[in-house]
This record gives structure tokens, C-alpha cells and sequence, in this order.
């Protein structure tokens, strides 16, 4: 049921040692994500940290020891690119597209975290440029690696729902007053709001699953007094191979709906409640080599059935290590990344057609 992705120009294999890694940003991403994600990976080591806050260098230091190096801004870290593997770009979404073809040309590999880019065509030009160095590119698009999705994946993979009509994702919060920062700037060039926060996951997801999309329907607002860019929004998508996926991401959820509702012709799977790896990140616990990790309480299953006839589904463990480990395997090898930079062109292209729709209150169509 995966989405077929365009084949990409294999990346040169690289050395037997350990893959150095450069991270630049240490914040959110850099800190609960991607740093604790590449310390756990065998073969990956965690070479040089990037940020320009005091207080963030020492909190790298910290958390990944005094060999850990620090550069107070992306150009200290190019300066010593031939040291380097593989860079991390975890920094603010503008500064996405100029650090990571920086790197590319630096002839460096690169994970961006998403969205990749502002554009498709930015994504597009992007992997373009990293298939002629013949350097991996991959975005970090880690809730593919949750584990209630995953669990959906099996199912599917099953049959178990029969034909899916409808699949329905949601990505809800109750946060009603704002936070502030670039992630609820009104700057496009900040690239804020959820349509490209948690909207690139629910995009990545449904295409994973379902296939390309023909039609883009969307609803967007600003709800929260003084919001500058969305904080409550819907995108309704006909795919190509027939099912429609509805898909929210908000703010303002006083109340929050399932994280899945999926519709088929023999059951429906309904799950709620989010993949706990996040929390266990944000908490300080890390994985650990041999442990079971991203493990869900049964009460928190989602259920398989239709009418009366009900049944748990225990979810699978939640793998984020597991897109870090790709991204090593496929360095060491010359393959293929988890994530492909045409992968997320693909959904900036439904992101793209989302605004568009929203703002004009119409149907996009998309060829």
C-alpha cells in the first residue's frame, strides 16, 4: 500500500568507522530528537553541536560529554566539513533549504528535518543537486515510526479492514494560548503554523499509506486572539486509489478526537492517544541497545471491529531509532534513505495545494 517512490542516484558508500555527525540547532528538534536518536545508533557518533546560546552549549556538553564538539554557527562547522559524514540541519524551517545545500555542496550528507522546504520545487531542486553529488538526502519524518502506525501499516498489510474508503488522522492539542516564536510567526518565510508543522506528518503518513493524491480540499484558521498563522486546521485528500483521508492538526482541541479513525469495507480500526516516544524524549529516557523501547500500555491499544464486534489490537513498539539506523545503513552502503527528498516533494506539493485551497475556498487539483 506504500506510495512508489522515484528511484535516486545511490550515495557513494562511506568509510568502515564511525559516521561523524554535525547538528546544527539544538533546540526542540536538536535536543529531545535528533541528538538523543544519533548517540543511540551504532555506528553514528555525535561529533560537533551547533548552536550560538550559552546555555545550550552547555547543556550538549552535558547530556553528550565534554568530547562533544561546539561551533557557535554553521560556518564554523563547514570549515571543518572534510571531518564530517553526515549533518543534521534541526534549526528554525527557514534556514532549511540554504544549510542543506550548503552541506550538499560541501559534499556532505544530509537529514533535514521537515518540512524539507518552504516548496516542492525547493525539495525538488534540492535532490536534484544531492542525485548529481551522488550524496544522500533523507528529512527526518519520524512519525512514520510511531507505533500506532506501524500497527496500521500490519494491519493493512493484513487485509484486515478489507477496502479502506476512509482514513482519518489527526494530530490535536489543547494549547489556547500562544507560546510565541517562529513556529507562530506570520512571516511565510518562516515557514510557521500546523499546516507545515504537524500537517508534513499527517501529509507523509496518508501518502505512505494510500498513494498519491488527485484533489486537495482544505480548511484553515487562526483562531487563538493574536495568532498571526494557522492554529486549527483541516485537509480533506481523494487519493488515487480511491480512499479519502481527512486529516486535522490543531491548537484549540478542547477535547481531542482519535488519532486514527480508519473505515473499511470488513472493520474499522479506531485508536486514541499519541505514540508515547516523544514523551518518554522530552522525560530523558533514551534508547537502549537489546531494551524494548516506544512500548504502548494496553489501555492504550486501539480496537478492531464493526457493529457490536470488538476486539484490542496491541499496538507495536514505536522504532524512531530505527530512521537512524537506515540512514547509517544506507551511507555504508551507497543505498537508498528511509525518507527520500522526492518523497517530501511529493507532500509540499499536497501542503502547497492545501494553502492554496484554503485560502481561495476551493477544490486543487493536482495532476
Amino acid at each position: 500500500m506504500d506510495a512508489t517512490a522515484s528511484a535516486a542516484a545511490p550515495s557513494a558508500p562511506r568509510s568502515s568507522g564511525p559516521l561523524r555527525v554535525g547538528l546544527i540547532g539544538y533546540g526542540l528538534a536538536g535536543a529531545v530528537f535528533h541528538a538523543p536518536l544519533i548517540a543511540a545508533t551504532d555506528g553514528l557518533v555525535l561529533d560537533t553541536v551547533v548552536t550560538s546560546s550559552p546555555e545550550r552549549q552547555r547543556q550538549a556538553r552535558a547530556e553528550h560529554g565534554e568530547d562533544v564538539r561546539i561551533a557557535a554557527d554553521a560556518d564554523a562547522l563547514f570549515a571543518r566539513a572534510g571531518e564530517l559524514d553526515l549533518v543534521v540541519v534541526a534549526s528554525p524551517n527557514r534556514t532549511h533549504v540554504e544549510l542543506a545545500r550548503r552541506a550538499l555542496e560541501a559534499d556532505l550528507a544530509v537529514v533535514v528535518d521537515k518540512p524539507l522546504a518552504a516548496t516542492a520545487a525547493e525539495a525538488e531542486d534540492l535532490a536534484d543537486l544531492a542525485e548529481r553529488r551522488g550524496l544522500l538526502l533523507s528529512v527526518f519524518q519520524n512519525r512514520r515510526w510511531d507505533g500506532d502506525f506501524l500497527t496500521l501499516r500490519g494491519l493493512l498489510e493484513e487485509g484486515a479492514l478489507g477496502e479502506v474508503w476512509r482514513f482519518e488522522s489527526r494530530f490535536e492539542r489543547w494549547r489556547p494560548a500562544l507560546k510565541g516564536g517562529w513556529r507562530e510567526s506570520g512571516d511565510p518565510a518562516d515557514v510557521g503554523g500546523l499546516l507545515y508543522d504537524l500537517g508534513s506528518h499527517l501529509v507523509d503518513q496518508a501518502l505512505t499509506l494510500f498513494g498519491p493524491v488527485t484533489a486537495v480540499h482544505a480548511e484553515s484558521d487562526a483562531r487563538r486572539p493574536g495568532a498571526l498563522t494557522d492554529d486549527d486546521t483541516f485537509i480533506a485528500l481523494h487519493h488515487a486509489s480511491g480512499v479519502r483521508s481527512h486529516l486535522w492538526t490543531s491548537a484549540t482541541a478542547a477535547l481531542l478526537g482519535p488519532r486514527f479513525r480508519v473505515l473499511g469495507s470488513k472493520a474499522a480500526y479506531v485508536k486514541y492517544g499519541l505514540d508515547p516516544q516523544e514523551d518518554a524524549l522530552r522525560s530523558g529516557a533514551r534508547p537502549v541497545a537489546g531494551e524494548r523501547w516506544g512500548v504502548e500500555p494496553e489501555p492504550a491499544w486501539g480496537v478492531l471491529g464493526a457493529g457490536d464486534a470488538t476486539e484490542p489490537v496491541p499496538s507495536r513498539d514505536g522504532d524512531y531509532p530505527a530512521y537512524y539506523a537506515a540512514v547509517a545503513a544506507a551511507l555504508r552502503t551507497g543505498g537508498e534513505p528511509p525518507v527520500t527528498a522526492r518523497e517530501a516533494a511529493r507532500s509540499l506539493r499536497v501542503l502547497e495545494a492545501a494553502r492554496v485551497s484554503a485560502a481561495e475556498g476551493r477544490t486543487v487539483r493536482l495532476g
